[in-house]
């Protein structure tokens, strides 16, 4: 008996012809023992019709429960309750799959924002007002250098202004934050943006590296500079020069010709001449030093082992450290490193600044320089040249990059200019670290 209807009919039917079959046998016999088992029988059809029906009931439970626990797994194809609720089956199958397909959309686009996220260029953080961190992308852990956050506050180490900012900003709040993170500089622009979710504050912080731009701008800025200094010095030192040169030929032939000329004027003249001439010379020499910083040829990248590279140093330097009784100690890890840049733009960077570093050292006793490579924890490939001299103060840290600085009465400012300028065309850096009175660290990263 399929049909829920006539089941249920049936049963009550039953139910009460038993009753009326007890009701007759109470009144007209003494039968005990079949007014008993008579009673057992309806009790039985009784519960068996509350089971019947509560089997409805219970579909409609399991349906709701696998809503409520979000359990799309079930399915509904009970056909001991009859054809009737073949529709009722379908509908709730049709339901779980509706679920089913809304919550693949679902898990899709999360897996995409995911994707989004993780992949994009800008470092995102979102935590709640606490610091408590809810999600951290790659750039973000690359520009911080760390491998996992769990609260903003962990942030203290790196820098404690960093850690205030994001603890305190606003939604559509914008900060610049300057870090030094062992020996290398950011430029962090934050911007910050709160959102509700599940009743919930949180905020959405994003950071950006901005040091790259600003060095390369900076450069750029140095560079026109630098073009419209030695056009306009040029137009005007190249014509002296000249000009010195044809009037000491011809103060030359005068006296030559025996001709009435006072001997001092004619001589204070050449030497005035003369003077000019030098200085001319000596002009467009320095003009021509700085020109080079508008000319770094594009880089011949090569992937080289970095031994090499530091075994050709130690030998073009061998003589002059011995002169100056310099110690150089090289380290390289893993020993095995390999760098893709140019061995010999590279190579002219080293040898620039372990030649000021032995013009640092010469006062100082048990001088020592390192040389040594390293790939830090970033993955990035780092060379560091380290002296223990009298080291460089904070103020002029700043700007020994800079064209035409320089700390040496002899000293021509384009050299550490030079060499930032090759560090940026490999697409990297260079940094100082110094410590006063222990040791100055110039940091390359590739």
């Amino acid at each position: 008996m399929k049909n829920f209807r006539l089941n249920l009919i049936i049963r009550i039917v039953l139910i009460a012809l038993s009753l009326m079959l007890l009701f007759f046998l109470y009144y007209n016999t003494d039968f005990i023992a079949t007014l008993t088992i008579l009673m057992l029988i309806i009790i039985y059809e009784i519960y068996s019709l509350i089971k019947f029906i509560d089997a409805t009931n219970v579909e409609l439970t399991r349906f709701f429960q696998s809503i409520k626990h979000s359990d799309f797994s079930q399915t509904f194809a009970n056909k001991s309750l009859g054809g009737t609720f073949k529709e009722l089956n379908n509908a709730f199958n049709d339901v779980i799959i509706k679920f089913q397909n809304t919550r693949s959309e679902k898990e899709e686009h999360y897996r995409y924002l995911q994707t989004v996220m993780q992949h994009v260029g800008v470092g995102l953080i979102s935590y709640e007002p606490d610091g408590k961190v809810e999600f951290i992308n790659k750039s973000a852990k690359r520009i911080l250098g760390i491998p996992h956050l769990t609260n903003i506050k962990m942030l203290k180490r790196i820098s404690g202004e960093l850690q205030n900012k994001l603890l305190n900003m606003h939604s559509g709040e914008k900060a610049t934050i300057r870090i030094v993170d062992d020996n290398e500089l950011l430029q962090l622009v934050i911007n910050v943006t709160e959102f509700k979710l599940r009743n919930q504050i949180f905020k959405l912080a994003s950071l950006q590296n901005i040091q790259s731009e600003l060095e390369e701008k900076e450069m750029e800025a140095w560079q026109k500079l630098i073009r419209v200094l030695t056009h306009e010095i040029m137009n005007s030192v190249t014509p002296i020069s000249s000009l010195s040169a044809t009037v000491n030929q011809m103060l030359s032939k005068c006296v030559g010709d025996d001709k009435e000329i006072d001997a001092d004027t004619i001589s204070d003249v050449n030497n005035a001449v003369n003077t000019i001439h030098k200085r001319s010379e000596g002009l467009i020499h320095f003009v021509d030093n700085y020109r080079n910083l508008t000319k770094i040829p594009k880089p011949n990248f090569q992937i080289f082992p970095v031994h090499s590279l530091f075994d050709r140093i130690r030998k073009l330097m061998e003589h002059d450290l011995e002169l100056n009784k310099i110690k150089l100690t090289t380290s390289i890890d893993p020993q095995s490193l390999e760098v893709t840049a140019d061995p010999e733009m590279i190579e002219q960077v080293l040898i620039n600044l372990i030649i000021n570093a032995m013009k640092a050292l010469q006062a100082i006793p048990n001088p020592q320089i390192y040389l040594t490579a390293l790939i830090d924890e970033r993955g990035k490939a780092v060379m560091r040249v380290v002296d223990n001299g009298p080291g460089i103060s904070e103020d002029i840290q700043e700007k020994i990059f800079i064209p035409f600085f320089s700390t040496k009465k002899d000293g021509s400012g384009i050299g550490l200019s030079l060499s930032r300028q090759i560090l940026r065309a490999h697409g990297g850096s260079i940094r100082v670290n110094s410590i006063p009175g222990k040791e100055t660290v110039f940091t390359l990263r590739f």
